[in-house]
């Protein structure tokens, strides 16, 4: 016969087991935090770079609590550096060229019968919500994401242009602090809004979007506001920028916009540890690509171009990892979806890195993740005649690069527009007046301005110029990516090899540009004008709003 004391004990044994199964059935939050236009850059990757850079001067607290508290990717790449197209994989977790009229930036439509995490999710519980820039420009408007429906954006979204917004209140007579706080306070309201619509127990999917790190930036705010000083980056840009006065100081303005979404992301960190949610949160963070405005950066499959920052924590995952595994971002879409509990669909091209995640290990935890495939084909419509792409696809590994450009007698950012020194047009806040796949910005005026000059030609060939159909990079001798070996005889078996193994993913993949003809991109619906009259006028108006 059982004492009181065994039943109680047998009791208790019962509860804590129940409870126990219970922790274990609760589904985790999902919230991620993605950046337009942010690149790879915060302070908590200082301590990996082994030349001065920029992020030894960035403060970024936010981002290296993450850091600290879960696990760095050192190597982490977009599938695209161009927003829709980008946004297409990452949604659909698969390869960009996949996604139908998604792998392209202007004249974006999306395919309903193509399974898209957040959705998923949504149809397994979870309660749903974005705030700024999800899926965009394409219609309909952030339609991966279930459309407007789910926007979270009432309290405003003047934080996408926080430093316009900050200097004009500045100018007005507020200080730094308290203009800051009102646009944090947007970013606070808003997600709170989210979370008030909540059913109780119900498990979250966020999508925090905001768009400031893209351009324009006020000019001169880094160093106004965040008292960032633009000799400061002296040395510390990489060999293909050119390093003047005119580059440091964009490249600064640029800085106090990341110390700006680090606040941001501070925001939602802490509402979420208000709530006592935090740490039932695998919350990531990450951006659609690098650096807009600049050579080698947004537009290119250089590394300038597509290495991304990606740092995650949450349940299950051991803090202070830098892992070396490649990830593809199109892998997180299998990653929410193994994390709340849902079968990834077949179709995924994306393998999920939830092992990696709740691994204990640092360095390279799965040794099949040993490079990434990025891709690009059309960015700004009218960039070329004929509205044609640039197609390109690359191989990144550990030690190289090898990128095939499959149309080298294009213009690989757009036609120059001009033909002398006395023919460049007004540059300064006009994307489209020539080289068109490169945001306008002070650095792209400067460096156009230098057109003839030959101090001045490698960096402006770098930039703009044809390129050849291969090229492949040595990153164990050339870490900026900027000597092509492709045609050294020392590098013939390395080619071939790495060639091999592009085209072996690719055509797996079912890559429209090297299956059947490869000439899908080259036609139309890929090759359709931007529209005109009223239609013109309603896409605008919806770019801008998704901005």
């Amino acid at each position: 016969m059982q004492t009181s004391l065994g039943k109680t004990g047998a009791w208790l044994c019962g509860w804590l087991l129940a409870v126990a199964a219970g922790a274990a059935d609760k589904k985790p939050n999902i919230v991620f935090c993605f950046a337009d236009d942010w690149g790879r850059y915060a302070n908590c990757y200082a301590a990996l770079d082994t030349r001065p850079t920029l992020n030894a001067l960035l403060t970024t607290p936010h981002l290296d609590r993450v850091a600290r508290e879960g696990v760095l990717f050192r190597h982490a790449f977009v599938t695209a550096p161009s927003c829709t197209p980008c946004r297409s994989s990452l949604l659909s977790g698969q390869y960009f060229f996949r996604t139908g009229r998604g792998a392209i930036l202007q004249g974006a439509q999306w395919d309903a019968s193509i399974p898209s995490y957040p959705l998923l999710l949504r149809d397994a519980g979870y309660h749903l919500g974005k705030s700024y820039k999800c899926w965009s420009p394409g219609t309909p408007a952030d339609a991966p994401y279930g459309g407007q429906q789910h926007a979270y954006e009432k309290a405003g979204r003047d934080y996408n242009n926080f430093s316009e917004n900050v200097t004009a209140l500045v100018r007005g007579g507020m200080s730094f602090a308290d203009a800051k706080a009102k646009m944090l306070g947007q970013v606070r309201d808003n997600f709170n809004a989210f979370l008030a619509d909540r059913k109780p127990g119900q498990p979250l999917c966020y999508w925090f979007g905001p768009t400031l790190t893209h351009r324009a930036y006020e000019k001169d705010s880094g160093q106004a506001l965040w008292g960032l000083e633009p000799n400061a980056l002296k040395g510390r840009l990489p060999k293909f920028m050119p390093d003047v006065p005119e580059v440091r100081a964009d490249v600064t303005d640029y800085m106090g916009e990341i110390q700006a979404w680090d606040a941001g992301v501070g925001v939602i960190i802490e509402r979420l540890r208000e709530l006592g949610e935090l740490d039932n949160t695998l919350l990531v963070i990450s951006g659609d690509h690098g650096m807009p405005g600049v050579p080698g950066g947004k537009c290119n499959l250089y590394d300038h171009g597509v290495a991304v920052a990606l740092l995650a924590r949450g349940p299950g995952i051991k803090g202070g990892r830098v892992v070396d595994d490649f990830v593809n971002l199109m892998d997180l879409a299998p990653t929410f979806c193994e994390a709340g509990g849902v079968k990834p669909p077949t179709v995924m091209t994306g393998r999920s890195i939830l092992n990696v995640l709740t691994s204990d290990r640092a360095g390279l935890v799965d040794p099949t993740r040993t490079g990434v495939v990025t891709g690009r084909e059309r960015h700004v419509a009218a960039a070329r005649e004929g509205n044609l792409p640039y197609p390109q696809r690359s191989l990144r590994t550990r030690d190289f690069l090898l990128v095939r450009n499959f149309a080298p007698d294009r213009w690989p950012m757009g036609t120059p527009n001009f033909t002398s020194r006395e023919t460049i047009p007004p540059l300064e806040h006009n994307t489209f007046a020539a080289f068109a796949d490169m945001d306008a910005s002070p650095t792209k005026t400067w460096l156009v301005r230098q057109f003839g000059l030959p101090e001045w030609a490698w960096h402006f060939d770098y930039a703009f110029a044809k390129r050849p159909a291969e090229e492949l990079f040595d990153l164990r001798n050339d870490p900026d990516e900027t000597v092509n070996v492709a045609t050294n005889t020392a590098y013939a078996e390395v080619r071939r090899e790495l060639s091999e193994r592009l085209m072996k993913i690719l055509t797996e993949a079912n890559d429209p540009r090297v299956c059947g003809d490869g000439q899908t991109f080259e036609r139309s619906p890929f090759t359709d004008p931007e529209p005109t009259g009223p239609a013109k006028k309603a896409a605008r108006a919806e770019r801008k709003k998704n901005k």
